[in-house]
């Protein structure tokens, strides 16, 4: 399906497109499924999240932060997430009810939409992240086997941005928005693989080069474009 904003060529007409899409989902979508009382405090919210994406979704600290309720940016949150717009990519542990408690990294459905409603002009690494993740996603929902896209985060802040979990294999996998990548990005890769020994396949480096290369033994450094 074509996307009518990436026919738009100047940032000036996307803003138009996006400001449009974003007031017909809140004044007639959010309406169909649920009654907000205060639409400028649910863009607010949509915003505050939108600079938020890839991080770890801390409710509470997003609830201070817009002035908000705790059981209202709840309830919204869960709002967003119903209607296609928010995604939560739970974090991995072996124990899956733990997976339930552990915070989620959010995402937003339409990298493009994210970017307008954080008031951003130029995309950063995090974006690219979004987008690597909706081809996940869309890869996950078409298959006939169970298949999980998560998150890993360790204590002592070591981290990878997406697992893939299958009934087969773990495959962990870093996203960089530059062109080379270094030796020094796969460390996270290789303690996860360390971690997770040998149920866990090669890790994948998704940059935004165009050379195909092991980084180390086990970490192969692909542009994303060429994977996804």
């Amino acid at each position: 399906m074509v996307v009518p904003a990436l026919e738009l060529a100047t940032h000036d007409d996307r803003e138009t497109w996006f400001a449009g899409y974003t007031r017909t989902y809140l004044e007639r979508d959010i309406q169909d499924l649920s009654t907000v009382s205060n639409l400028p405090d649910f863009r607010r919210l949509m915003r505050a999240t939108c600079l938020r994406l890839g991080q770890l979704l801390n409710q509470s600290e997003l609830a201070r932060d817009v002035a908000l309720p705790q059981p209202t940016v709840h309830r919204w949150l869960n709002l967003l997430e119903v209607s296609y717009q928010l995604i939560r990519v739970p974090a991995y542990a072996v124990n899956r009810t733990k997976r339930l408690i552990k915070m989620p990294k959010v995402f937003w459905a339409d990298s493009g939409l994210a970017l307008h409603l954080a008031g951003l002009e130029e995309p950063e690494g995090v974006h690219l992240e979004n987008v690597v993740l909706m081809d996940l996603l869309a890869w996950r929902d078409t298959r006939r086997e169970r298949a999980a896209v998560l998150h890993w985060r360790t204590a002592v802040g070591e981290e990878i941005d997406f697992i893939v979990e299958t009934d087969r294999a773990l495959i962990p996998i870093e996203v960089k928005s530059g062109p080379r990548p270094r030796v020094a990005d796969a460390r996270h890769l290789r303690a996860f693989r360390e971690e997770y020994g040998r149920r866990c396949r090669a890790g994948l480096l998704l940059h935004s080069g165009d050379r195909i290369e092991w980084l180390t033994p086990g970490v192969l450094a692909v542009p994303w474009w060429r994977v996804i």
